[in-house]
């Protein structure tokens, strides 16, 4: 089935038009804060919602995706962390495979595992090459997945592993530091997976202010992905509307 969503990504990135999107832990959003969340997300032009974890100690994912549909018409995307995180209420999921890492569960076992859920949903699939990256400190991704991050000062391994990625089919690449990495992914890294491919490229983990959101941007990224910070810092959202006009001047 063809993907809207996925589209939608391609032809941002084609126009040179950068994206965001608003990470949302089920496990962490009561009802106030997630209201105020997602109209201040769409108020500053956010173009997706991932909601998702790599570990959902709560069965709270298809509550908050159905909540916030109540609210946006921004799309709602799973951002999965295993075989069950699947619900039919969502736009789309992120397929991924996680191949920077070399365990078989995480680059295909899960997904055999979820596949006749996610044919019986309908729900666009969007088949994603996902990268962790050496964010300065042990994730919950990385833990929970046994597989060791690409170091961050190593960027010719990131770019081949993209480009791997691209050539088996997959349509997008995320390089994620990780949720509450104590730093982003340099500039030099994105640069240089961003020239080996031809892929919408999404990166996140590490964005702790509006400054490391543009530096993103300007290094390559098409969509920029922010959570932890936007739970620990309301204000953010406001400079992060300034950030992505910036981006966006063009236009």
């Amino acid at each position: 089935m063809s993907s809207p969503i996925l589209a939608q990504m391609q032809q941002a990135a084609q126009l040179g038009r950068k994206q965001l999107a608003v990470l949302i832990d089920p496990d962490k959003a009561n009802e106030q804060h997630l209201l105020h969340l997602v109209r201040k997300a769409e108020q500053m032009g956010a173009d997706y919602f991932f909601v998702g974890g790599s570990l959902l100690s709560s069965d709270q994912l298809a509550q908050t995706i159905a909540y916030i549909k109540q609210y946006v018409e921004i799309p709602v995307v799973i951002f999965p962390g295993g075989a069950t995180q699947v619900t039919d209420n969502a736009d789309g999921i992120l397929l991924l495979s996680l191949i920077s890492g070399r365990n078989p569960e995480f680059l295909i076992g899960a997904h055999v595992v979820a596949a006749p859920a996610l044919r019986r949903s309908g729900i666009q699939v969007l088949p994603t090459g996902y990268m962790l990256i050496d964010g300065g400190a042990p994730t919950t991704v990385s833990y929970i997945s046994n597989t060791t991050p690409i170091p961050s000062n190593k960027p010719d391994i990131a770019a081949c592993t993209a480009m791997a990625g691209e050539m088996l089919g997959l349509q997008l690449i995320y390089m994620d530091a990780g949720s509450g990495a104590p730093q982003p992914i340099p500039a030099a890294m994105i640069k240089a997976v961003k020239r080996s491919v031809k892929l919408p490229l999404i990166v996140g983990g590490g964005m702790r202010s509006a400054d490391a959101a543009q530096a993103a941007w300007q290094a390559g990224a098409d969509v920029v992905v922010i959570g932890n910070a936007l739970e620990e810092q309301p204000s953010f959202i406001e400079e992060l509307a300034v950030a992505l006009r910036g981006a966006n001047h063009q236009y």
